[in-house]
């Protein structure tokens, strides 16, 4: 199957879908965890969607030209969050499930690390891909020739400082 390429169009549109199925399945929530860096986006619009508040656990495992190359699962040893305690009802929101390795290990993680009673964690994707180990209980889209998918923002992953100054330097026109 041929790369998905995503606009920025298109990619809040499918946060936009995500937030209205959780909506309509009537689960409740109180507490929103994103995974950094790819569910960032996906947790700041739902936060405000929902007036739910954000907790951020970065992980990595991607590398390489690209950032292409999946490695080790790296967990941050700490959430960033405003609240004092995490909430009981967790929606855990990345951009896409790929191998589901990330989702396997941080909702245990979630529950080992958390200073309060975590009741029920939820997930929700963007994307899921059928090579995924697992089923995240949301998603937009499922892809089942599991493509490379292209985001709006992954041009950055390749510019540099010096970079983005000829580009903003240049006259519009």
């Amino acid at each position: 199957m041929p790369d998905l390429y995503v606009s920025w169009s298109d990619y809040h549109q499918k946060i936009e879908q995500l937030a209205a199925q959780i909506y309509e399945s009537g689960w409740e929530f109180n507490q929103i965890v994103c995974l950094a860096r790819g569910g960032l986006r996906v947790g700041d619009i739902i936060s405000r969607i929902y007036q739910q508040p954000l907790a951020i656990l970065a992980t990595s495992s991607y590398s390489g030209p690209g950032k292409q190359d999946r490695g080790n699962l790296t967990l941050s040893r700490h959430l960033t969050m405003t609240s004092e305690k995490l909430g009981s009802h967790i929606l855990l929101v990345d951009d896409l499930v790929d191998s589901g390795i990330t989702l396997e290990q941080t909702i245990p993680w979630l529950k080992e690390n958390s200073n309060s009673a975590v009741a029920e964690i939820r997930t929700g994707v963007l994307w899921y891909k059928a090579c995924s180990s697992i089923k995240p209980d949301y998603y937009v889209d499922y892809l089942p020739d599991n493509p490379w998918i292209h985001q709006p923002f992954e041009h950055y992953e390749n510019m540099n400082p010096a970079e983005l100054i000829g580009k903003v330097s240049q006259p519009c026109g």
